[in-house]
């Protein structure tokens, strides 16, 4: 990433916190006993995503920090037919990128919910660093669209 500062370039990682938030629903136990609560699901499945992050490097992203300050909530939403609760545990990633392409991954996340630049400040992008962007934005959405129409064509 180029950053100019007066007349100088310079060169300087990406550095962005993710807001995620991880959808959980209730698990029953055989026989309806001893399943484990909305909450409970939630939080288990952010802990197994954040252990497949540190463990899985993606190419250009460092994992700087992980924020599990934020509290589970839960929401009623509409779940084929039926009103259905649902509980979502937030997680805050501090990641270090080399281009704004590698955050595609993570972007296309169906539990991404905001993104915050930490720095630089300001950023200046080539045009033919733009179209590259763009051009894997749209790749890796054909592909979503791909593995969409194959899930449900069955």
């Amino acid at each position: 990433m180029k950053i100019r500062i007066g007349d100088e370039l310079l060169l300087e990682h990406l550095r962005v916190r993710i807001r995620l938030d991880i959808r959980g629903e209730r698990h029953l136990g055989p026989l309806f006993i001893g399943g484990k609560t909305r909450e409970q699901v939630a939080e288990s499945l952010r802990e197994k995503q954040v252990a497949m992050l540190r463990n899985v490097p993606l190419q250009g992203v460092v994992l700087e920090d992980v924020d599990y300050s934020l509290e589970v909530y839960s929401v009623d939403e509409l779940v084929g037919r039926r009103q259905q609760e649902i509980a979502y545990a937030p997680v805050l990633l501090t990641l270090r990128v080399e281009n704004i392409e590698d955050l595609l991954p993570m972007l296309l996340k169906p539990e991404f919910r905001k993104i915050e630049i930490l720095s630089p400040d300001t950023v200046s992008i080539h045009r033919l660093d733009l179209e590259r962007l763009f051009f894997n934005l749209s790749q890796a959405y054909q592909q979503e669209i791909r593995v969409l129409e194959q899930k449900y064509s069955r």
